[in-house]
């Protein structure tokens, strides 16, 4: 990074586009669970398409690295820059018009800056819904979104980030910029190239803007929280649930009694439904368009089947908007109590939906074998498979010592997980963090394939270095 470089870059984005004081770049370069601390030359904060392609233009000529980030809510390092002397760090907060919005078409088309949460509520305004739901909602970034084909609670009904995505528009590596902005929902002339950028982590470029899906805003949402017989039970009331409404499950989660324990202890305002404890729960939603669906019956319905079957011992109905959002607080305040209970090993991985009660038993096994009093807190979207397997430190076990293991930890897991057809990263990505066990775990021909793509795109290197690959 040249003087000239710096202040042909300061002339170009403006005062308010570039950051450069250590201050002024710390909560940038700081990562959501601290594991990394980047470095780097400066921030760049383009307002615009043109701004950014301009800009990484330069820094191709240049051979500056330039590292992406959305909201800053990764979990995997992938938005951290390592080279004070090599590389800048590229906000898109600035990025945040929405478009347009076409209720007729039922799409919306925003850049990438836009939180999620603002895209929620551009679709409300036009009696729209926009699927994608996840905890950083209130600070995460629709490009962060794309770049890491996030998942979310809503997976079961609507998909990843992968399936709500009909177009995008991406800064090329070298500059260039591709418009591939469409809202067709059928387009068969070639590769489908957005598809390389979506879950591509800002290593082939970086998306700028995005047509996205919206559907039917929801007018009937029925909630219960269950308790299981049994850990396997909830296939069974799983398939129930799909096959008695139609296939409107929108969300089927899965908590286990440690993670109620956490919540209910560490989590403000948060309280068990049941008068006693029981060893597994399942969080379920069913949504419908329709006012008056007959979802509730629906849901009693099928919970007395499953309680005469015996896959159910207990059931809670939402009987109101705040009882509903009781329910839904206890599943999203998993996280945030782990937080609170020291350090935390995590696995994000995703088996076929029909083994996850035995990945479950069998890789929470492994770990207490290898580890005296390891909490094993397992949770996450039964409905689409991924699980979040996250080891919780043991009393009495001081926090760095119980962290050092972590690369043990995740050999043990990741071995089950892949010996079940399953995958190491199901909606986190790999950034930093997985680039081994990346390398570890996929077939050579697969690593082949993906450096040759990244080659043809970016070949002297330069977008997100050191991420994934």
């Amino acid at each position: 990074m040249t003087e000239d470089l710096f202040q042909r870059i300061t002339a170009l984005l403006g005062p308010h586009g570039v950051v450069a004081d250590e201050a002024g770049m710390a909560p940038y370069l700081v990562e959501e669970r601290g594991l990394y601390r980047g470095q780097a030359r400066l921030v760049a904060r383009p307002a615009n398409t043109c701004e950014l392609a301009t800009l990484v233009g330069w820094c191709a000529e240049a051979g500056i690295g330039v590292v992406p980030q959305g909201g800053n809510t990764g979990l995997c390092g992938g938005a951290s820059p390592s080279s004070p002397a090599h590389q800048i760090l590229v906000s898109t907060q600035r990025m945040n018009k929405v478009r347009s919005v076409d209720p007729d078409n039922f799409t919306l088309t925003v850049e990438a800056g836009v939180v999620l949460q603002t895209v929620q509520a551009e679709a409300e305004k036009v009696d729209c819904l926009f699927p994608l739901s996840l905890g950083a909602e209130g600070s995460c970034q629709i490009g962060g979104n794309i770049s890491t084909n996030a998942g979310g609670t809503g997976v079961l009904r609507y998909g990843n980030m992968r399936e709500l995505v009909l177009g995008l528009e991406v800064v090329l590596p070298d500059g260039r910029i591709w418009d591939g902005l469409k809202s067709l929902r059928k387009d068969n002339t070639g590769y489908d190239l957005k598809q390389l950028f979506i879950g591509g982590e800002g290593t082939l470029g970086i998306v700028t803007a995005a047509v996205l899906k919206m559907f039917p805003r929801p007018r009937d949402r029925q909630t219960a929280f269950c308790a299981l017989s049994s850990l396997p039970d909830s296939l069974a009331l799983l398939r129930r649930a799909r096959a008695a409404s139609g296939d409107q499950v929108t969300g089927f989660e899965l908590v286990p009694r440690i993670g109620l324990d956490l919540v209910t202890r560490l989590v403000a305002g948060v309280s068990d439904p049941f008068d006693r404890p029981h060893d597994w729960y399942a969080l379920i939603e069913l949504s419908s368009s329709q006012a008056d669906s007959g979802l509730q019956r629906t849901l009693e319905d099928f919970l007395g089947d499953a309680a005469e079957a015996g896959e159910v011992k207990d059931a809670v109905v939402a009987a109101s908007l705040e009882q509903r959002k009781a329910l839904w607080r206890i599943r999203e305040g998993i996280s945030e109590a782990q937080k609170k209970a020291g350090g935390s090993i995590k696995h994000d991985v995703s088996v076929p939906v029909a083994l996850v009660p035995r990945f479950i038993e069998r890789a929470s096994a492994a770990v207490r074998q290898a580890m005296d009093g390891v909490n094993v807190v397992a949770f996450g979207h039964l409905g689409d498979g991924n699980i979040h397997f996250n080891l919780g430190q043991p009393d009495g076990v001081d926090r760095q010592a119980f962290l050092a293991r972590w690369a043990e930890m995740n050999r043990i897991v990741h071995d089950i997980v892949v010996e079940m057809q399953g995958s190491i990263s199901a909606e986190h990505g790999i950034g930093r963090l997985k680039r081994g066990e990346l390398r570890h775990y996929k077939a050579p021909l697969e690593i082949e394939l993906m450096q040759r793509i990244k080659q043809a795109l970016d070949p002297r290197g330069i977008m997100n270095p050191g991420n994934v690959l």
